[in-house]
């Protein structure tokens, strides 16, 4: 709907500038043909030309007006155009970071549960040495109450 505004738009700015060129060039001839033929003229000759060569002017000043506007139109549409595409390559760089986050939790959370289960493995090894402590001692204080029994029957 837009390009069809647009469209349109452009239609009616070529066709004022059209006209304008038109005018500009019936201008043009009717002051050949009065430099040409005319020396004298009458005061409502005079008065055309006058206003005839004042409206040309205005032309003028219009068609430079109309390639300023299609000028700034141009370079609007241009800028639009790069904020949109900026704008792409910010969500583009945005959902990178949130998918690059994801994958970085994701990895910590494997890294703590490896780290949970080899804490779990170190316990269990701990409480199996100190419990093989234990019976190592018990076994100490047997050899040393048989070695005890043992000297004490030898001397006895």
């Amino acid at each position: 709907m837009a390009m069809e505004e647009r469209g349109k738009g452009s239609e009616r700015w070529s066709g004022a500038i059209t006209n304008l060129t038109e005018m500009a060039s019936n201008l043009e001839s009717l002051q050949k043909l009065l430099l040409k033929r005319a020396v004298f003229v009458d005061e409502e000759t005079f008065a055309k030309a006058s206003l005839s060569s004042e409206q040309a002017r205005t032309i003028k000043v219009l068609e430079q007006r109309v390639e300023t506007l299609e000028r700034e139109l141009d370079a609007a549409i241009t800028a639009a155009a790069r904020a949109r595409s900026e704008k792409r390559q910010a969500e583009a760089a945005q959902k990178a970071a949130e998918l690059h986050t994801q994958e970085v939790t994701r990895e910590l959370e494997n890294t703590t549960k490896v780290f949970e289960l080899h804490m779990e493995e170190l316990r269990a090894k701990q409480d199996e040495i100190s419990k093989r402590d234990e019976e190592i001692k018990v076994l100490q204080a047997i050899i040393q109450t048989l070695g005890v029994k043992e000297s004490r029957s030898a001397n006895g």
